[in-house]
């Protein structure tokens, strides 16, 4: 009979592997458990706004065409699918307009790969379960702790390859932490042993990937997580049924994940594979997870911020379009991973992706607009000349100054008038949502805010609660059912 354990229970793998199949619910501190309710009902509001977006139809449009219906929701549609299709279908809806989640060390949107693979196979195994009693449905219980158990595991694997690194390098991070963390939790919903979840990975990982080019004009960036989601969920399934994945996955020296994408970081070392089962039970990622204000590119967040504050001080340069035709120069000094990911030079037109990734399109939306939201990339508004104007006086440049550790985040804007005396200038060590993170209660408003037009109240009440309860909860597939039904587009 084969050993339940991990190939090598001492190494960072087999660690990892361990604490996956040990850690218990009564072992979460409060607070964290908490914070991940939250969390959850931030993930499902924006798979519910953004299952209707143009790009998320066509997305649905056609796996519908390729593949006969299931037993696992599509969120925002009357529709089921096949597990893995689905998973990808709520993922790229969650990722559809860049409201959601991330961790801000080692950059990948959670939710987008976790909420999806967990549901549906919660839903196909409650599916193939014979008799359908509530012993065959998964709890709520074990579906937060599933979570956390991937809160925890994608930003390790991440830290193990120095986070934003990844992006600087042009890799789409997400793609490439996120099976692991897919593979994870759902590992940890079927209640796999140590050696099952060492396979998982090691078949997660070796599906690992995603450019970066993505975010200029393809609509596949909002997919990419779907495809981590995708993967880890295939893998962890596969290895339930016993197919063998490979072994110490994350320590392999040749062909390892960290030492194949390692390659080329110019650090020293290369990787560092201690981090992917440091501090498992002690310190917890789940708390360096951050909830986005605005609709865009994370690493726009603090230019958004630098325009708000001079807006707020300055009040007299800013307060209408007509003082806007007054600045010359806008100077936007930025870390290395903020101006390669979102730095770039937009030429027009852009298309929605492009723009909300771009930090001087984003700025000139919050000069203009007073908020970057939604409504902010309608289609009929990209084009806009008050918009544009601004960009074209917008440059992103690279201070070497903030590339130091604790500063990745933090932005200077200059702005220079027609009136040679007149300068200004704003600098933000971190934008909100990073420092001060969003308090639980501002994450409520955010899910009450975006949902407001998007469903009708009894139903988001009814989610809201269950979410708020959710260890409480005597199965999932209720939670699965309020998420079932036509939802409404933000941007029509």
């Amino acid at each position: 009979m084969a050993s339940a354990h991990p190939s090598d229970p001492t190494g960072p793998t087999g660690k990892l592997c361990t604490w996956i199949n040990t850690i218990r619910l009564d072992s979460i501190p409060s607070p964290v458990l908490e914070r991940a309710k939250f969390l959850i009902l931030d993930g499902l509001a924006c798979a519910l706004v953004g299952a209707h977006l143009p790009w998320s139809e066509i997305a649905t449009k056609t796996v519908m065409e390729m593949e006969g219906t299931g037993h696992c929701t599509v969120i925002g549609w009357d529709k089921k699918l096949h597990p893995l299709s689905a998973a990808l279908l709520n993922s790229t809806f969650l990722q559809g307009f860049e409201l959601d989640d991330y961790h801000q060390d080692a950059p990948l949107h959670s939710n987008s790969i976790i909420l999806p693979a967990l549901l549906a196979v919660a839903e196909q195994t409650r599916s193939q379960n014979k008799d359908k009693t509530k012993e065959a449905a998964f709890t709520g219980a074990e579906f937060v702790l599933a979570t956390i158990v991937g809160y925890e595991v994608g930003p390790r694997v991440g830290m193990a390859l120095y986070g934003l690194d990844m992006l600087t390098r042009g890799w789409h991070s997400g793609a490439v932490f996120g099976p692991s963390a897919s593979a994870a939790a759902v590992s940890k919903l079927l209640h796999l042993p140590s050696n099952e979840i060492e396979d998982a990975l090691g078949m997660a990982c070796t599906q690992a990937g995603g450019l970066m080019s993505a975010q200029f004009e393809s609509m596949v960036k909002r997919m990419q997580h779907g495809f981590a989601a995708r993967n880890g969920l295939f893998a962890a399934l596969l290895a339930k049924g016993g197919y063998k994945g490979i072994k110490r996955v994350y320590e392999r020296e040749y062909g390892g994940f960290l030492s194949c994408f390692g390659q080329g970081s110019g650090k020293e070392p290369e990787y560092v594979v201690d981090e992917v089962a440091k501090g498992l039970g002690s310190f917890w990622q789940c708390e360096r997870i951050v909830v986005k204000p605005y609709s865009s590119l994370a690493f726009t967040h603090a230019t958004v911020d630098c325009v708000r504050g001079l807006q707020e001080k300055f009040p007299e340069h800013f307060k209408d379009r007509g003082n806007l035709r007054k600045i010359r120069k806008i100077t936007v000094e930025q870390a290395g991973p903020t101006f390669k990911h979102g730095g770039w030079k937009a030429e027009r037109p852009l298309e929605v992706i492009g723009a909300q990734m771009n930090c001087a399109y984003v700025a000139a939306t919050q000069f203009v607009d007073g908020q970057v939201l939604p409504a902010q990339f309608a289609t009929n508004k990209l084009d806009r000349n008050e918009i544009w104007e601004l960009v074209g006086k917008i440059e992103c440049v690279e201070n070497p100054a903030f590339n130091e550790e604790g500063k990745s985040y933090r932005q200077r804007m200059i702005v220079e008038f027609l009136d040679a005396r007149e300068r200004v200038e704003m600098t933000v060590n971190a934008p909100r949502g990073v420092d001060p993170a969003l308090t639980n209660e501002e994450v409520l408003e955010k899910w009450r805010g975006l949902t407001a037009d998007c469903i009708e109240m009894k139903r988001r009440d009814k989610i809201e609660r269950m979410v708020m309860g959710i260890e409480g909860l005597e199965d999932i597939g209720l939670l699965a059912n309020l998420l079932l039904g036509e939802t409404k587009s933000p941007i029509e």
